[in-house]
This record gives C-alpha cells, sequence and structure tokens, in this order.
C-alpha cells in the first residue's frame, strides 16, 4: 500500500510530530508498504527515506515559529498527490493541510491524524483560573463546528489514544478511530542507567551523588509548563535534596531560562538527538516530571516508563491514561502546589520497591511497531472498502 502524508508540522527542527512520522518511515519500509511526506518547507526539494521520501514543498514561514512553514497554495500539494497515486492520503493536522488534501479531486480515501487538542493545548491553559473545560469547550464551540464539518471530507479521523478519541466523539466528531501510540522498546531500558552520567547530571545542579536526579524533558513550548515544573521541584526540595534536569528547547526559551535563573539547583540541557544517550539519561534518574496536560498519549512518559523510571504527571490528557499507580503519582493539571505535593510523594517511597515495580510496568507499554501495524491495516480497511 502507498500512502502519502501530507504533514503541516513535519519539520527536521520539530519535536513529536518530526520524532512520530521519522519512525513511520522505518515501519512502512518493516512492513512493507510505502510512504511518502509532502511537507511546506523553505524550498521544493526530495529527500529519500526507507520506504519512501520527504517531498518538501516551497511554503512561506510559520510567522509564530521559526521551526515551520504553512501550506499556503494547493496547487503544488495537489500536482505531488497526482503524480504519487496514493491508495490512502492522509492529513497530519486540522488546519489548511487538511483543507488542501480535502480539496484534491482525486479518488484515493483519506484520513485525518489529530496529533493534537487544539482546545486543550490553549485556550483550556490560557483560560483555567476563569472557567471550567467544559465551559471553555463551549466558549469554543465555532472550532468543534469546523472540526465536525471538516471531518466529513475524510473517511477516518485517528486519535493516537484513547483520551482524545473521547473527546472527539464527546464533541460529535464522526468516523474517530482510536489507534494508540508506541514507542520504540528496544532503544529504552533500565539497563541503559550510567552511575557516572547521574553523578555529572547532579554535579550540574549543585548537588551531591546522594540527591534525587528529577528530568524533565520535551519542546520548550508553553503548553508543556516548564516554569510550573521547576517551581514544583524546588518546592518539594523542602523535604529531600532535589536537581532538576531538563532537556530541551523551542520558543519559550526565555520564560524558562527565566523560570530556572534563581535556583541553583535546575540545569537546562539542549535537545538529545542521540536516542541511546536520551535513554541513558532518563534510566539514570529518579523520576521524571510532566507537566502538559493536552498530549494525546504522552511519548516521553513512555519512554521513561520502558527506562524504568517513575513520572509525575498530570491528572489530564494521555499521560494520565498511561499513569500505572504502583509507579506514578498524579496532580490537578496546571496546579504548581498539588505537583510539588505528588513529587515528594513519588520521592518518600521505598526506593527498591518503587524501582522494581517501574521495571515491571516497563513490558506493559505499548511498542511503536504494534501502533503502525495496526494504523496501516486500518488504512487498509479504508482502502478497500473504497475499492469495493
Amino acid at each position: 500500500m502507498r500512502v502519502v502524508d501530507v504533514a503541516e508540522f513535519y519539520s527536521p527542527t520539530g519535536g513529536g510530530v518530526r520524532t512520530y512520522i521519522d519512525r513511520k518511515f522505518e515501519a512502512a519500509a518493516q512492513l512493507g508498504h510505502e510512504l511518502f511526506v509532502i511537507a511546506p518547507g523553505p524550498h521544493d526539494g526530495f529527500e529519500p527515506r526507507a520506504a519512501g521520501g520527504v517531498i518538501q514543498v516551497r511554503a512561506p514561514r510559520l510567522p509564530f515559529d521559526a521551526n515551520y512553514h504553512m501550506f499556503w497554495d494547493a496547487v503544488p500539494v495537489h500536482r505531488q498527490l497526482d503524480v504519487l497515486a496514493p491508495d490512502l492520503v492522509e492529513a497530519s493536522s486540522p488546519w489548511r493541510g487538511a483543507g488542501v488534501v480535502a480539496s484534491w479531486a482525486g479518488r484515493a480515501p483519506r484520513a485525518m491524524f489529530m496529533h493534537a487538542d487544539p482546545v486543550a493545548s490553549y485556550p483550556q491553559r490560557w483560560l483555567a483560573p476563569v472557567a471550567s473545560p467544559q465551559r471553555i469547550d463551549q466558549l469554543f464551540g465555532w472550532f468543534w463546528s469546523y472540526l465536525r464539518k471538516l471531518a466529513g471530507g475524510f473517511g477516518s479521523v485517528v486519535a493516537g489514544g484513547p483520551w482524545l478519541a473521547d473527546r472527539l466523539v464527546g464533541q460529535g466528531v464522526g468516523a474517530v478511530e482510536s489507534v494508540p501510540l508506541g514507542i520504540d522498546r528496544g532503544a529504552f531500558s533500565p539497563a541503559r542507567r550510567d552511575e557516572a552520567l547521574r553523578s555529572s547530571l547532579l554535579a550540574a545542579c549543585a548537588c551531591p551523588d546522594d540527591a534525587k536526579l528529577v528530568l524533565g524533558v520535551g519542546r520548550f513550548h508553553p503548553e508543556k509548563r516548564w516554569p510550573m515544573v521547576i517551581e514544583a521541584a524546588m518546592r518539594a526540595r523542602a523535604d529531600a535534596p532535589i536537581g532538576l534536569v531538563l532537556i530541551g528547547d523551542g520558543i519559550d526559551r526565555t520564560r524558562v531560562a527565566r523560570a530556572a535563573a534563581g535556583y541553583p539547583h535546575v540545569h537546562i540541557l539542549p535537545p538529545i538527538r542521540d536516542r541511546g544517550l536520551l535513554a541513558a539519561h532518563l534510566a539514570s534518574a529518579d523520576a521524571l516530571v510532566h507537566g502538559c496536560e493536552s498530549e494525546t498519549f504522552g511519548l516521553i512518559p513512555a519512554e521513561a516508563m520502558v527506562s524504568g523510571l517513575p513520572v509525575v504527571g498530570p491528572d489530564r490528557g494521555g499521560f494520565a491514561h498511561l499513569a500505572q499507580p504502583s509507579t506514578s503519582e498524579l496532580y490537578r493539571a496546571g496546579d504548581t502546589e498539588a505537583a510539588a505535593a505528588a513529587i515528594r510523594r513519588l520521592l518518600a517511597r521505598d526506593p527498591g520497591a518503587l524501582k522494581a515495580a517501574a521495571i515491571e510496568a516497563a513490558a506493559r507499554v505499548r511498542r511503536d511497531i504494534d501502533h503502525f501495524a495496526d494504523l496501516f491495516d486500518h488504512y487498509g480497511s479504508i482502502a478497500a472498502g473504497v475499492r469495493a
């Protein structure tokens, strides 16, 4: 089967979507499928990949994030689709890219993959102090109306986990299919623990070797709530010595750096692209603290869990579905003091029992190859139905 993904937010310097699609190329080759990605960029070009390649279409830069460009003219995308003659076309966002896919005159079936919930990521976070999530959904009913209408041009709307699938169904979006994401379990393991690395990270946080090493990993973006994570971890230091290492970068870097500036026990590292090195960081820590309540699945928490690392995270979003009581602590989303209390609770547990439970829980995290096998099977059933 040949799948063409019109990926509005694929960029070589991007975050989770880039990681996901790069792995999707590998899985497509492994499973015997062809995959081509059409993405907006600074110039036209082609980059060969396993099982296909990335077709870059020249497009203007996204005004508020220099990492990305945005589709503007539909004609060059339609021209590429005509040449590729796909068995199925996937749109990786509900914005301009989805409109371009829906307006294509070709006969191939279409699916829309929802990588995020825009209402949960933005207005529910901005307006949390003054309105409930339910009320904010009502205020942004125009978006849900738009999404319901847009979804009518697609044979399937795929959600990467049950939390987002429930959100979409609850707002009346049709043809929703939950295909839970997974991770590359072969890249992450408790066996990657590195005591020398752990000591160096604690030293960078001005902490002794017997302090607790806590990590935060991900894009520096407002929805990740890194300033809240920093404040919560430093409040938890009142009960035990803690060093916090943040790994990432992004448009919110100035605010993150400002939040960390007053704390000598917080150390910021740039993104780690080497998956083996990232796996070693995860396996060498005592806990991961996660702040985002609007993620579809929670790839970083899942990678931490497979590394044998306990996780503290919010009680809404994809992580809340992943969390296991034996290895996780939940807190009220967006609440700094609740997050600090959750960190205290986790670090107060018996370390040996917690580590044993985390290693046992690692085997229950879904593999990404299982996700991609289910996804391509779903797309194959849609294509077969259209051919019939």
